[in-house]
């Protein structure tokens, strides 16, 4: 890695801070000038390369060659929302009428519906399309056949070897499609679905007196997707991240300017923003109000009614963010409840929790604070109904190197569930409550042996050793380069010896700690985000005015109209 490096800083002139951080991900000098720029020309698959896109495209062109309805049948989360409005607006461009349907999270579940399907073919479509959902979706899209509408699937979950009848299905998960291109959110399909219907369209002339779409423009619901569905940033989806934050900062669609201005975000963005500030407020929506909000919004010209979407989005944000903390406390002490009183006791591989008082759209949230918390996969219920009708309705979280997705799927088949899916670091069930028990023994004796690699190798990466004077402002600029940072392509990670910390102070309702390191005569303000009460919070509150180790993320922090340095800690020692 040292010697790639060094070939990177002589050959291709990078700072040595940078050659170092690009070697430490597996770079080689030939790839390096296609990650530090990836552009779409060069990455950019053959569509035909998923598994039954030719079929998939010549349904959907053969709908808008003959001007019928479509309806988008999308998932309740920002990738669903993002995949609706992507299609939603290449058809509008067209000028083809089509409808939008996103179901309510908590009396239609995930997915198509018999009864959604019987509607939409009421309304007069003739082709339905799934986005983001619908590759398990049998009895539906059966049913849709019988109404005589066509259906096409456009998804990212994974499914077994069984699939439903339609008129394409593509989904880079399913079992015998090679195209590699199974790290793609629903909204990377549909993109490449559109760059492949678009040729197809062009080729059968209708664009022989009118403009073709402009499916660049696009790129940032893509960016959006991308980010909040947590998929690796690594190849097609660093390209369009990377292009799609570029189309955002223009600010050119109204509904995601409406959502910044509401989040504050009145500077430069990146894919933090995207993943902790527009993305929960787009999902609040589908959580605990309206679900179809958050498409909605991505697919409205009109500022005014953004503004009015992006308020209602920003108010529930807020009345989720007040529900969450009041069942995460709950979830981790019924956690810390299952593993024992003394530290020898042997821990489960997978925490599941579950209360009747639980908000359903929440669980998902719950469990990723448990898997935060504990290091381990974590499933979270909320339970509903009365007597023998009472039903939990879950969402899990997994950790890198236990796939969730396909536990789930196996405790489908073997009828432990009533119904589930997912991919490898999110899940969701749905499940008879006397059975939770069981759920949890089939979990952790499938997924024991990963959960242990992974806690063995979970060590944190340094990236490098720094002095806070070392910390500077050009130094991550140079480090950008290297982004777009996230899943799969983590920011780097500095570690700072011996500073003094000489203030910690609560800050917001969110239990944030802002911290003030010194070094010398040299400051460095850093956040610990959620912290208050935790162990690590715990540690910095005992350690006000004495000498410790901090590990932490840099960042430029625009607060106030002025650009300053700031360090995002992820951990934390005795100095």
């Amino acid at each position: 890695m040292l010697r790639e490096a060094q070939a990177m800083a002589q050959v291709a002139g990078l700072p040595d801070a940078l050659a170092r951080l690009v070697a430490a991900r597996g770079v080689t000098l030939d790839g390096l000038d296609s990650f530090l720029e990836p552009r779409l020309r060069d990455l950019m698959p053959d569509p035909d390369a998923l598994t039954d896109m030719p079929r998939a495209v010549e349904t959907l062109a053969g709908a808008i060659e003959r001007r019928e309805r479509i309806a988008i049948f999308g998932d309740y989360d920002v990738d669903g929302a993002c995949s609706s409005a992507l299609l939603g607006s290449y058809l509008s461009a067209l000028g083809v009428a089509f409808e939008i349907y996103i179901p309510d999270r908590i009396f239609e579940g995930y997915g198509p519906n018999v009864e959604a399907v019987r509607q939409l073919a009421g309304a007069g479509a003739r082709l339905l399309v799934t986005v983001d959902c619908g590759s398990t979706s049998f009895a539906p899209l059966a049913e849709a056949r019988g109404l005589g509408l066509e259906t096409v699937v456009l998804d990212h979950h994974q499914v077994g070897d069984r699939l439903p009848e339609t008129g394409g299905l593509v989904n880079p998960n399913r079992q015998d499609d090679l195209s590699g291109l199974n790290n793609l959110c629903a909204a990377g399909v549909v993109f490449v679905t559109l760059v492949a219907l678009n040729r197809r369209l062009r080729s059968g002339g209708l664009f022989a007196d009118r403009p073709e779409p402009d499916l660049l423009s696009a790129l940032d619901l893509v960016a959006l997707a991308t980010v909040a569905d947590v998929v690796p940033l690594q190849g097609l989806n660093r390209a369009f991240v990377r292009q799609g934050l570029k189309v955002m900062r223009a600010r050119q669609r109204p509904g995601l300017s409406a959502l910044m201005d509401v989040a504050k975000l009145n500077r430069p963005i990146e894919p933090y923003h995207l993943g902790f500030l527009l993305g929960p407020r787009i999902n609040a929506g589908g959580r605990i109000g309206n679900a179809a909000l958050g498409a909605r919004l991505l697919m409205s010209a009109d500022p005014a009614e953004c503004a009015v979407i992006a308020a209602e989005l920003e108010r529930l944000n807020r009345e989720r963010q007040a529900a969450e903390q009041i069942m995460v406390e709950e979830a981790i002490a019924q956690a810390e409840a299952q593993q024992g009183p003394g530290e020898a006791e042997v821990k489960r591989s997978v925490i599941v929790t579950g209360s009747a008082d639980w908000h359903p759209g929440i669980v998902g949230l719950v469990a990723s604070r448990l898997k935060e918390r504990f290091g381990r996969p974590a499933f979270a219920f909320a339970f509903s109904g009365e007597g023998e009708m009472t039903t939990g309705a879950g969402s899990g979280r997994s950790v890198p190197g236990v796939d969730l997705g396909s536990a789930v799927r196996a405790a489908v088949e073997t009828g432990l569930l009533v119904k589930g899916g997912g991919h490898a670091m999110a899940a969701g069930a749905t499940i008879d409550p006397a059975r939770v028990k069981e759920f949890e023994d089939f979990l952790s004796g499938r997924l024991s042996t990963d959960v242990a690699a992974a806690s063995a190798g979970d060590a944190l990466m340094i990236d490098a050793l720094l002095t806070i004077p070392g910390a500077t402002v050009s130094l991550v600029r140079e480090l950008e380069r290297a982004g777009p940072f996230g899943q799969g392509n983590p920011e780097p990670v500095f570690a700072f010896a011996d500073v003094r910390l000489v203030e910690c102070l609560e800050v917001g309702s969110g239990g944030h700690l802002r911290l003030k390191l010194k070094a010398g005569d040299a400051v460095l303000g850093a956040v610990a985000f959620r912290a208050a009460g935790q162990p690590i919070g715990q540690f910095l509150k005992a350690h006000l005015d004495r000498l410790i180790h901090v590990a932490g993320t840099l960042s430029l922090d625009h607060y106030g109209g002025r650009e300053r340095l700031s360090l995002r800690v992820v951990d934390v020692a005795a100095g």
